[in-house]
């Protein structure tokens, strides 16, 4: 049975108990709307009160007063009574029935995946390894581990195309990516939208058990081009499906760690990022070759990529055909994104487009106008719509006009629309027109959870989307007694939409970790009986750390790029900082003083923050991914080749021991003057750095994505229970 439906214009959701019209919610008691879901199923039909008991209130015994309560409670929420029967119609000594059309929405795969491909990052793919991701996607995207998205997040640095795991965000769940059902609205069903579009059907393009990402159309709108992963593992293979026939087709011959894709103009070529399928670490972990297919011959039979460029110094992301002969790219060179054009035909890279200043954050092409957009950072952390010439001209320039319900921080990440000069982007459950003088307006589509990728068709008529959130559980082990305890895992805490980031009270007994259980990330706190929530941060909030004071009685939490103290009492307050707060790694409270990673002109630095006089001081030149400090003030590091590193008397000394356990996640943890770590093999590590002794502690299984936290006798992990991905296409009202 779908959780969710249509009935006139009231939208039904059965997994919050709810009809809502014109975005106005009511709830109603789960029985009464049991007695409404049977009738929608019956629609038309006749339903006998005998009937209605015996599915509604199966082996209770109740009065047929309280059924006839329950139609009332419909009949009001409806705006119908006894006398007007245009939803629920009374026939005199037989029953009732449902007069008006029904429309479902398919809500099989509610447990599914809101990260996207890689040890790297997020509901979207997300930020080289070497700079973390800022979320989604949804997907996104933690403040333990740099896992993606997506959700799906959605929200991140220019994206290294890498293929991989499950989205690891930095514990964002990105990706952020993200959310598995996307309720379109018709158009009588809202009030009239900001932008010109609006959406009058949905549909599923693929319905696997897998993960599917990074989908795109040839350009002769025959058929999407898309990543299907390997259940767990960073590799994938690339598919094609023909969207009349539903005929799918494997592109790729062996599983191996593949980016984004894209179709040159005659239909000829794909084009897209590769590396060897993941295993040990390498000393170049974020360099993937441009490679390439023959299109035709690969809808034939599975073909090996061909190399065209190989990746030396640099990292190169998210090329793109801008004819048949050029193909655009970012590259990273010191830390920061330019745009470049590489010829086929004379096997040469020139440069197209660097920032003056800030950073660029993404770029589109589009084909009809033969235009490129950038959205870039500037150094004062606002956004600007730029529009190139494909030889690198810069026709405009233009502040982005964020709107309020916009994080002020979000990354944007658009793609063209078929309006002149508009753009369209997500935000995860909120789509966005974005025009080419930085105007934004928003689509007034209910989004039931979070998708990411916007992509018109060809002929400007559907909007192809990737949908489906990430759900993961809470588990508590004891420390000491690791290799004892059973698998599978039991849930310390559990819903179908995801719970991350837990970690311990210090001298208490409740454990914080954020939810998405209420319909956004929040952050809650359990004492292993009950659990509550303590925010009550707005739609698509992304949270990228959360901290205990060390008298346990508030937490410092990075909240769409943001810092808020959060007390106990859900009260709250927000630090004044100027600068986007990309993940929060520690908090001394005593001192006062916060681990962070910020973006400083457009380039991810490592800091240690003040929070009283907001004074910074930058901590390393690398690019890094997780860090912590020791209980003797030690600064521990990972960077964007998985080493770790600590401070030495004249340079950071590496601890060579680790180099081969970085694995499940980017982060690690650490307690006392311990660090704690799982690897790729699912081993669990620790290492003193006193003593400098190195052991294993014992074994996960595959289902667990990543340590959160550890004190002196337990553990704290988090599990993946269901991963999917899928890919929707919406068609625009006529």
């Amino acid at each position: 049975m779908a959780e969710q439906y249509w009935i006139g214009g009231f939208f039904i959701d059965l997994s919050r108990n709810q009809i809502t019209q014109n975005q106005q919610s009511q709830t109603l008691a789960p029985k009464a709307l049991a007695v409404l879901t049977f009738l929608a199923e019956n629609q038309g039909k006749v339903v006998s009160h005998d009937a209605l008991l015996a599915n509604v209130w199966q082996d209770t015994v109740v009065s047929p007063n309280t059924l006839q309560k329950s139609i009332a409670q419909l009949r009001k929420a409806l705006g119908d009574d006894g006398k007007v029967q245009v939803y629920i119609k009374t026939h005199a000594k037989k029953g009732y029935s449902l007069e008006c059309d029904v429309r479902w929405q398919e809500t099989a795969d509610r447990v599914a995946l809101d990260r996207v491909a890689s040890d790297r990052v997020a509901l979207d793919r997300v930020a080289p390894d070497q700079v973390a991701p800022e979320v989604e996607t949804s997907d996104s995207p933690q403040p333990h581990s740099p896992k993606n998205a997506v959700d799906e997040i959605d929200v991140q640095e220019p994206k290294r195309d890498t293929s991989a795991k499950k989205a690891v965000p930095l514990r964002w769940g990105l990706f952020a990516v993200v959310g598995l059902i996307l309720l379109v609205g018709y158009p009588y069903l809202a009030p009239k939208p900001s932008s010109p579009i609006s959406f009058s059907q949905i549909r599923s393009l693929t319905a696997t058990d897998d993960k599917e990402f990074d989908a795109t159309y040839t350009p002769d709108g025959q058929y999407i081009v898309f990543h299907r992963y390997l259940d767990k593992l960073c590799v994938n293979k690339v598919w094609a499906k023909n969207i009349e026939t539903q005929k799918e087709t494997q592109l790729t011959l062996d599983w191996g760690a593949y980016g984004s894709h894209s179709v040159s103009k005659d239909g000829k070529k794909l084009v897209f990022l590769a590396t060897e399928a993941c295993t040990d670490s390498s000393t170049q972990t974020s360099c993937y070759d441009l490679v390439s297919l023959d299109f035709d011959r690969a809808l034939e039979s599975p073909q090996v990529p061909s190399l065209m460029l190989r990746c030396e110094n640099s990292v190169l992301s998210k090329p793109l055909w801008i004819g048949n002969d050029d193909i655009a790219m970012l590259q990273l060179k010191s830390s920061r994104w330019k745009l470049i054009k590489y010829s086929v035909s004379e096997n040469k890279c020139k440069d197209l487009y660097e920032a003056e200043d800030g950073n660029l954050v993404d770029y589109c092409y589009s084909a009809r106008d033969d235009l490129i957009a950038v959205t870039r950072f500037q150094h004062d952390g606002r956004q600007t719509i730029d529009m190139l010439s494909t030889d690198g001209r810069l026709l405009s320039s233009h502040p982005i006009k964020v709107p309020p319900e916009i994080p002020k921080y979000r990354p944007i990440y658009p793609n063209f629309a078929p309006m002149d000069e508009q753009l369209i982007f997500s935000t995860g459950k909120q789509l966005f027109t974005l025009s080419y003088e930085g105007e934004v307006a928003k689509i007034n589509t209910p989004l039931a959870d979070r998708v990411g990728q916007p992509e018109f068709h060809p002929d400007g008529k559907r909007l192809l989307m990737l949908k489906g959130p990430y759900d993961s559980d809470i588990v508590l082990r004891q420390l000491d007694r690791f290799e004892q305890q059973s698998q599978p895992y039991a849930s310390f805490e559990r819903s179908n939409l995801g719970e991350d980031y837990a970690t311990f009270q210090p001298g208490g007994n409740l454990i914080a970790f954020w939810s998405r259980r209420s319909g956004e990330e929040q952050v809650w706190i359990s004492d292993g009986q009950e659990s509550r929530q303590l925010t009550q941060f707005p739609m698509d909030t992304y949270i990228r750390g959360i901290e205990w004071a060390e008298d346990g009685q508030s937490l410092l939490v990075n909240a769409n790029s943001a810092l808020y103290q959060v007390f106990l009492d859900s009260n709250q307050k927000s630090f004044p900082l100027d600068l986007p707060i990309i993940l929060l790694y520690q908090w001394d409270s005593t001192a006062n003083n916060a681990l962070l990673l910020v973006r400083i002109q457009g380039v991810f630095k490592l800091v240690e923050c003040n929070l009283t006089n907001f004074e910074m001081r930058e901590l390393t030149d690398r690019a890094v991914l997780w860090a912590r400090k020791s209980e003797d003030g030690r600064l521990i590091y990972k960077d964007t080749m998985g080493r770790f590193w600590q401070p030495g008397p004249a340079e950071d000394r590496r601890i060579k021991v680790l180099d081969k356990q970085s694995g499940r996640a980017k982060s690690f943890v650490m307690h006392a003057n311990v660090i704690y770590g799982i690897s790729k093999e699912g081993r669990l590590w620790s290492y003193d750095l006193v003593s400098e002794s190195f052991n294993i502690l014992g074994q996960v299984g595959p289902e667990v994505d990543y340590l959160t936290d550890v004190n002196q006798t337990q553990l704290l992990m988090t599990v993946e229970v269901a991963a999917k991905k899928e890919l929707v296409e919406l068609s625009l009202s006529e």
